[in-house]
């Protein structure tokens, strides 16, 4: 029989002790681990994030309790999401998360295994992110807002709000080729069945956008329809004040253009689209696969109206809108 002294006992009881908490560690799984992939910088877009970390939160995931979140904002350089997406893969991250019609279709080109989930403005399928709706297939699922479904719509309350107008500035970004096309298309199909002139202008880059209102000294439009794209999103308080200082009625496809002094949004609501794709990201994390979960399509649309700017800008506001909408700010 083996004779322990007290003090060996309790040096050796004690030293037990501080080592169950390693083992314990060692057995437990590793954190999930999200790569957020974005064109935008954070500060940008801080209402969004907070709407993808409720969706998350929604699923039971909260970041830096039981899942990490790193992540990739490009600055709205293009040209770096390869190299940011590639990083992602090679950091082995659970799943990769997506904001922008670009950004999904470099994130598929840099994976066939991580899983994928999306958010899109245009047709996922056409885009050539998914094979289809119902039936994705491949690492890739996610949210489709209808940006670009919504151009006529957004386009045709614009024309109520300012009913004197002839001639409309169809603002996009040649950078997303397709997002671009589409909008101009549908634009100028709903301006011909309204009798309205569309002058396409493009701006890429901070001084691309200060050029363009520029024209407006020889070639005043009388609004102004700027396209859903995510580098105009980070872009919106250049975009409204100078609306704001030409005097020009402007309508955006999102409400944080709004809050901030343009006339009016309608299109799907943002923030319930990106918490749509938070609660998305946290089946994937439980162990569904992309391929199973049918493309989410944004049902909730919103119309906002500054009313404070219509009067600034000496317009009435129909009471059929003012009922209408989601939100009058005043």
């Amino acid at each position: 029989m083996v004779n322990l002294r007290r003090r060996d006992f309790v040096t050796l009881v004690g030293g037990a002790a501080a080592a169950w908490p390693l083992a314990a560690r060692a057995q437990q799984p590793a954190m999930p681990m999200i790569g957020f992939l974005d064109t935008r910088s954070p500060d940008a877009i801080p209402e969004r994030l907070r709407a993808y970390r409720q969706g998350l939160k929604e699923a039971g995931y909260i970041e830096g309790d039981n899942v990490t979140i790193v992540y990739r904002f490009a600055e709205n350089h293009v040209d770096r999401l390869p190299e940011l997406a590639t990083d992602l893969v090679r950091r082995q991250v659970t799943m990769i998360a997506t904001a922008g019609d670009d950004v999904a279709l470099v994130a598929k080109q840099a994976t066939t295994t991580i899983p994928i989930v999306f958010i899109v403005s245009q047709d996922p399928v056409r885009l050539g992110v998914v094979a289809s709706v119902a039936r994705p297939a491949g690492n890739v699922t996610g949210i489709n807002f209808f940006a670009g479904e919504l151009v006529a719509k957004r386009l045709e309350i614009l024309r109520e709000l300012v009913p004197g107008a002839a001639r409309v500035a169809v603002l996009v970004n040649p950078a997303s080729v397709a997002n671009a096309e589409t909008t101009v298309r549908d634009a100028e199909a709903a301006a011909r069945a309204m009798r309205l002139q569309v002058q396409v202008l493009n701006a890429g880059t901070r001084q691309e956008i200060d050029a363009a209102f520029a024209t407006f000294a020889s070639e005043r439009p009388d609004a102004l329809f700027v396209s859903s794209d995510t580098f105009f999103t980070s872009r919106r308080v250049q975009l409204v004040n100078l609306a704001t200082r030409h005097a020009i009625p402007a309508a955006f496809p999102n409400r944080e253009a709004v809050e901030i002094g343009a006339l009016m949004s309608y299109g799907t609501s943002i923030s319930d689209a990106w918490r749509q794709s938070g609660v998305y990201a946290g089946r994937v994390l439980k162990g569904e696969k992309p391929a199973d979960l049918p493309v989410v399509e944004a049902s909730k649309f919103e119309l906002v109206i500054n009313h404070q700017t219509a009067r600034m800008l000496g317009l009435t506001v129909p009471d059929k809108l003012l009922v209408a909408a989601d939100e009058v700010i005043e």
